[in-house]
């Protein structure tokens, strides 16, 4: 994940979706062998000089403005999201030439404490590359209850959501619409990857999924880049069927990207209703398992 090499295939590959005649180019009919914009056509439009936009994307510019940046974003019809992923890879952070590798992150106190108050709703806490750091109970039954309900307490073999995602066939096997999440998880992957490019466990997360998954790595070689903060999922549960849930990603302030994420239904729906059995059910096992120690 070389930053100047990111730059150029991101550039080069929103450069090859653009076709001439979308913006106005008529192309020569034998004298073309590609179907995308060429550099110098991207550059004329942009307004930038041939030379310039050419070290861009070579990743030897040593600065570019925000205006040039702007209109190559305006010319590729990039949008807000890869707009701001291109001046992620444009500007690396001043850390990405010495990678280094953190310490192992954990949830805080507070965050603990508001996912134990909130036993109605599932929810979660993910770091930036989505390790769980901890869940509540329905969290727990909801998304991985065939993991050990401490496993996000041990950084070494914690839950990765993207990993089960692509490798757990039980967390995978949740999402009637399985496709949608793969391209949704890899796009906001992308543009984390962008935004911190000295994170050395991001880097082998990336590495180890393009190596163990084919899936992964033909959705990681497209260069999508998309975030969502907020949305509807449709799973379907082993135990409790099909359930429509909403979801609200939180930023948790004064933290490296840790976020959380709880998941609600629609008052008087089934999914409600289904919900609630999981909650009952969660608690009876709970019950159970504290009565048999």
């Amino acid at each position: 994940m070389d930053t100047p090499s990111e730059l150029g295939v991101f550039l080069r590959s929103r450069r090859a979706a653009l076709r001439p005649q979308d913006v106005g180019i008529t192309p020569h009919p034998t004298r073309r062998r590609v179907s995308g914009l060429r550099r110098e056509e991207l550059a004329m439009l942009a307004g930038v000089s041939i030379t310039h936009y050419t070290r861009l994307e070579q990743g030897r510019a040593l600065s570019a403005s925000d205006s040039v940046l702007d209109a190559i974003a305006r010319t590729l019809r990039l949008t807000d999201d890869e707009t701001a992923h291109l001046k992620d890879l444009a500007r690396p952070t001043a850390t990405a030439a010495r990678r280094t590798t953190p310490r192992a992150e954990q949830a805080g106190a507070s965050a603990r404490q508001l996912l134990a108050a909130m036993s109605e709703v599932p929810a979660l806490v993910l770091d930036r590359r989505n390790d769980v750091l901890a869940w509540n109970r329905l969290g727990h039954a909801l998304l991985a209850a065939h993991l050990p309900a401490d496993s996000p307490g041990t950084p070494g073999t914690r839950p990765n959501v993207t990993r089960m995602l692509f490798l757990d066939d039980r967390y995978r096997a949740l999402y009637t619409d399985w496709d949608d999440e793969a391209q949704l998880a890899v796009a906001s992957l992308r543009l984390i990857a962008g935004r911190h490019p000295d994170d050395r466990r991001l880097t082998e997360l990336v590495g180890r999924l393009t190596v163990q998954c084919d899936e992964f790595a033909a959705r990681w070689a497209r260069h999508p880049v998309r975030t969502c903060a907020s949305g509807l999922k449709r799973l379907r549960h082993p135990l409790v069927g099909t359930m429509d849930l909403s979801f609200e990603n939180l930023l948790i302030p004064n933290t490296s990207g840790q976020r959380l994420i709880a998941y609600t239904a629609e008052p008087g729906s089934p999914s409600e209703a289904a919900l609630r059995l999981l909650a009952s059910t969660a608690a009876h096992e709970t019950e159970t398992t504290s009565a048999a120690l």
